[in-house]
Order: C-alpha cells, then structure tokens, then sequence
C-alpha cells in the first residue's frame, strides 16, 4: 500500500503545480486533467457563462484555488461567483457554482469526496460533467440528481443552461 508524504499547507501554497493539485489534510493530490474532450468542455463551459456574465453579474473562473476548510482546498474546472470580482487570490468564500469535468480515469469516490467538500463549504450548486457521455448531473444539499430534461438551472438568480450548447462541439 502506497503512502502519501505529507506536505505542509505553506509548502502548498507556495507550490505551483502543473495542473494545480487539491490539498486533502496534507496530501497533495493529482487532478485529472489533460485530454481534450475534457478541456474542450471546460473552455465551452468558461465561454457560456463569460459570454453572460454582464446579464447574468457574474464572474467565470477556470481552475481557481477555493479553499473549502481549513485543511482542505479544492481546484474545480469551473466556478461560477456572483457579483463582483473577488478580491483574494485562493477564494475562501463559497462559488455559486462548482463545475468538474470527469475523464477518463476519474473515479467515483474521489469525485463524490471533491463534491461533498463543495456542499460542507456552502456551496449551493456542485455539476458533474461527462464529455463522453454527454451525462449530466446536479449535486446539493437535498441530494444528487442526473439531468435528465436537458438543462442545468440554479435558483436566486435562476439561470438555465442548455446541455446541447456546451456539448455541440465537445
């Protein structure tokens, strides 16, 4: 059985990561990232809500440190803030929307842990995307659900997102 080194959160911080890695309780942990389907639905993901963010007064992140308990940071695909820009550089306040992006390797148990860290730090709207199957699902404090009518909706303020426009070219 492998053992993770622990590395101090001041190590972390200091780090730059090529991808940015999550921080998990002293374990520095790889995200899976990398292969095109994945970036290519990222970038449709960034350039929907970027295209919106005057309409819609928000601010659109790619791969943001947000730092969701004190010995835990994650590093979504997306997120999604309200209002106007932070002012931090590693967020410590809950996004309105974490978005991951599955691939390949990704599996289960880790994306459920990425997702109940989101939900325990306030965050009100956690998506998993799946570029290959074109899946879609809604994470939140009443539980998880897959997108089954075609649209990934948020409420206050309600936004809808149709899932044939970030995957047309996925």
């Amino acid at each position: 059985m492998k053992t993770a080194a622990l590395v101090p959160l001041e190590e972390y911080l200091r780090t730059t990561y090529r991808p940015d890695c999550d921080y998990v309780d002293g374990e520095v942990i790889e995200r899976n990232v990398g292969e095109r389907d994945h970036g290519k639905l990222q970038g449709e993901i960034y350039f929907y809500f970027r295209l919106r963010a005057a309409k819609w007064n928000v601010r659109v992140y790619l791969e943001q440190r947000v730092q969701v308990s004190a010995s835990r940071f994650r590093v979504p695909d997306v997120c999604v803030v309200l209002g106007k820009e932070p002012d931090e550089q590693v967020f410590t306040k809950p996004p309105f929307i974490c978005i991951e992006v599955l691939s390949p390797d990704d599996r289960l148990g880790r994306v459920q842990q990425r997702v109940d860290d989101y939900l325990k730090f306030g965050v009100p709207n956690v998506w998993v995307l799946d570029p290959w199957s074109r899946r879609a699902w809604v994470y939140d404090t009443e539980g998880s659900r897959e997108v089954k009518d075609g649209f990934l909706r948020t409420a206050e303020p309600a936004m809808e997102i149709p899932l044939s426009e970030l995957f047309e070219t996925s």
